[in-house]
């Protein structure tokens, strides 16, 4: 069996499992933020439950609409608020308490390698990246996993993705997923796992491995995976959560596998309106910006702020051009203020934000309005995604995005040094 099928056969009590084939699985996590424990909760009651399964393996992080816009938004949280304290759930993370959900949910060590883990939000993939089962799941799905600590699967075919050689400099992980995704295209792997494997991903920092799997889901995957390993180990080390080692069978079988040389690659961007409209930014023709972001669950990481601190360092934001940096998590923000990398960001004519999501989903702190073209480190650019229908938005990595924002349009980062 591949890791995928290893990790559903042991959460459904199974010797062995092959795709296809449906299971009732262990969820060792489940998480809601503040957008989608509402609904859950909602279709919890109407269950007719009054105590949830095992509050220990409940998380619920505010992340969406933080600090909240509107009374409505701080109704909701109230209502969360109310449930956690009545249900007995300790593992909550209020506004100032953790930061985006996909980034707290490694740090608080709610997630192990061999973990099946679901999370009512499509970018729980994430998890991935620790050697997880890590999938998103509806509010209506996480209901009953509140009710019963169990949740059925289809266990999935598996693609793996070989990658060797090393990345060119200011080329990063986010380009290797941009890559992938145009072959892939969005539904080229619809209900597949994605396992990540090769030197390069042996390699990869958790931060880049994070973002492989985070962005998983744009072609359609069931999840994306990386085997634990040292990094991991290392990762593991400053959080309370345990390491154990699970890996594929040599004879393994995937349904195809795809081949990849990082060395080969060079800066990649996803054009609207897709995430898997993707050019070589060579190919790019001459693009004017209004709006560069660089934040999200995909590169708000440290080492993604540090990337762009080295672009922007001595320079300033093109006149033209307004950028929004949001730290992934209060973690983050705190390292990133030791470092100094929040005041470069401020020096250069950036804006810094509290940790959350609202700009990458249009509903808070940057939406873009009518004619706006933004380029942003997050997952997606969909129609509408960060604000107007009549918005572009381009996606790309921290370093190109930062070297955009200086020169105020779509730009090589390789540029820059």
């Amino acid at each position: 069996m591949n890791i995928i099928e290893k990790i559903l056969a042991k959460a459904s009590d199974r010797e062995h499992v092959s795709p296809g084939e449906v299971v009732e699985a262990r969820i060792d996590s489940a998480m809601v933020h503040d957008l989608t424990g509402p609904m859950t909760v909602e279709s919890w009651k109407k269950l007719g439950e009054t105590r949830i399964h095992d509050p220990d393996r409940v998380v619920v992080i505010f992340d969406h609409l933080v600090p909240p816009p509107t009374e409505q938004a701080a109704k909701l949280q109230r209502m969360m608020r109310d449930f956690v304290h009545e249900q007995g759930i300790k593992n909550f993370c209020d506004m100032g308490r953790g930061g985006i959900c996909h980034q707290v949910m490694p740090e608080r060590g709610h997630v192990h390698p061999g973990d099946v883990i679901v999370g009512a939000d499509s970018h729980s993939c994430t998890y991935g990246a620790l050697g997880a089962f890590s999938t998103g799941i509806g509010s209506t799905e996480m209901a009953a996993v509140f009710a019963t600590g169990r949740l059925w699967f289809k266990v999935p075919r598996t693609i793996k993705v070989n990658t060797q050689g090393s990345f060119a400099p200011f080329v990063m992980s986010k380009d290797l997923i941009l890559h992938i995704l145009g072959k892939l295209g969005v539904s080229g792997a619809n209900y597949r796992g994605i396992e990540f494997t090769g030197p390069t991903i042996d390699e990869m920092s958790l931060a880049g491995r994070m973002t492989l799997c985070n962005m998983s889901v744009e072609a359609g995957a069931k999840n994306g995976i990386v085997r634990p390993d040292a990094t991991t180990a290392e990762y593991l080390r400053n959080v309370p959560a345990t390491f154990q080692e699970i890996r594929s069978d040599e004879d393994s079988v995937y349904e195809r596998t795809i081949e990849v040389d990082a060395s080969e690659l060079s800066p990649q961007v996803a054009c609207p309106h897709s995430p898997a409209n993707v050019l070589p930014i060579e190919k790019i023709p001459e693009t004017r910006i209004d709006q560069a972001f660089l934040g999200s669950c995909t590169n708000g990481r440290t080492e993604d702020l540090r990337i762009a601190a080295r672009i922007l360092e001595g320079r300033k934001l093109d006149d033209h051009v307004r950028m929004i940096v949001t730290p992934a998590s209060q973690n983050v923000y705190i390292e990133c203020l030791r470092e100094g990398l929040l005041d470069l960001f401020t020096q250069s004519g950036a804006i810094v934000t509290n940790p959350g999501c609202g700009a990458c989903i249009g509903i808070h702190l940057g939406v873009l309005g009518p004619g706006d073209i933004c380029i942003s480190s997050s997952n997606r650019n969909f129609v509408g995604r960060m604000g107007s229908t009549e918005a572009k938005i381009f996606l790309a990595s921290p370093a190109t995005v930062a070297a955009s924002a200086v020169t105020g349009r779509i730009t090589d980062p390789r540029k820059m040094s």
